[in-house]
């Protein structure tokens, strides 16, 4: 398959290009490629002519989002819908990459694919908008919902815990946050286990929302012992956690208190689960401290 990924910096497209074996990759990213600009958006899927669309491409800085809303919503709201009706065109399928923001974060069981949605900032409301778009599209499409993205790749949790780590010798890590940490690496392998199904079964399970996370859930301050526990195992840079409320790391943008996702949906149709969080958060800090050295 020829599969149009958009971006290329993001962590899930780098993912891609490195999980990706069997089929033909085509990154668009600015600035020939700009979410912002619906013809240019048009134009590319259609020279291209791509048998696959991953929207991976987002507006991510969810503090910044509640200051340039306008900016968010054209490209995590809007632009969605555009790759969406150029797909249906040519009769591409798309899968798009959504965030657990969609949610208000109440309660304390991991989020279904069904429940209500309620974001509670800027990012979240954006993304919501552009999941309604791309439904709207007339795309044959799969919403993958994932949270608490990391990887060897960007700017990301387990490279700011590990880059402080090298200064400091405490660090206060909220503790009454929840989450799957997911790798960009699992939720590529998850990506082509959906394009690879769609390539024998194609339609199969689409026109639908699923959610993908890491195996089990934890709080911030746990991720962050976590990171360093790996850390140590390598001789590389640690620190102790002191857990704090999130009322004392006040942040612009409001955080989802429960972000865990239930990814049962995703398994049950496509045959394919994340590794546990901790396996493939050692992975990644391996790796980060080898190319470090």
């Amino acid at each position: 398959m020829k599969i149009l990924v958009t971006g290329r910096e993001g962590q899930v497209a780098r993912s891609l290009a490195e999980r990706n074996a069997a089929h033909e990759l085509v990154f668009a990213a600015r600035p020939d490629f700009d979410l912002a600009d619906p013809a240019g958006i048009a134009r590319t899927i259609a020279e291209e002519q791509p048998d696959l669309i991953v929207s991976a491409a987002a507006y991510t800085a969810v503090d910044q989002a509640e200051d340039e809303p306008e900016l968010a919503r054209l490209i995590n709201g809007v632009a969605p819908g555009h790759i969406g009706r150029a797909a249906a065109e040519i009769g591409a399928p798309v899968i798009h990459i959504s965030t657990d923001y969609v949610f208000d974060g109440s309660g304390e069981r991991a989020w279904r694919e069904d429940d209500a949605t309620g974001p509670i900032g800027a990012y979240g409301e954006t993304k919501l908008a552009g999941e309604e778009a791309i439904a709207a599209s007339g795309a044959t499409y799969a919403i993958l919902r994932t949270a608490w993205v990391y990887s060897p790749f960007g700017g990301n949790f387990v490279k700011t815990m590990l880059r402080l780590a090298e200064t400091r010798d405490t660090l206060n890590v909220v503790d009454d946050q929840f989450g799957n940490p997911t790798s960009a690496l699992d939720i590529a392998d998850a990506v082509l286990a959906v394009a690879d199904r769609w390539q024998d079964e194609p339609g199969h399970g689409a026109n639908a929302i699923y959610h993908f996370g890491g195996t089990g859930s934890t709080d911030w301050a746990d991720f962050a012992r976590a990171i360093f526990a790996e850390s140590a195992k390598h001789a590389g840079p640690t620190c102790e956690v002191s857990g704090i409320p999130s009322s004392d790391y006040p942040t612009k943008a409001a955080r989802p208190a429960n972000s865990r996702l239930d990814s049962t949906k995703f398994a049950e149709t496509f045959g394919h689960s994340a590794q546990r969080w901790q396996d493939s958060l050692e992975e990644t800090v391996a790796r980060l401290l080898d190319e470090s050295a």
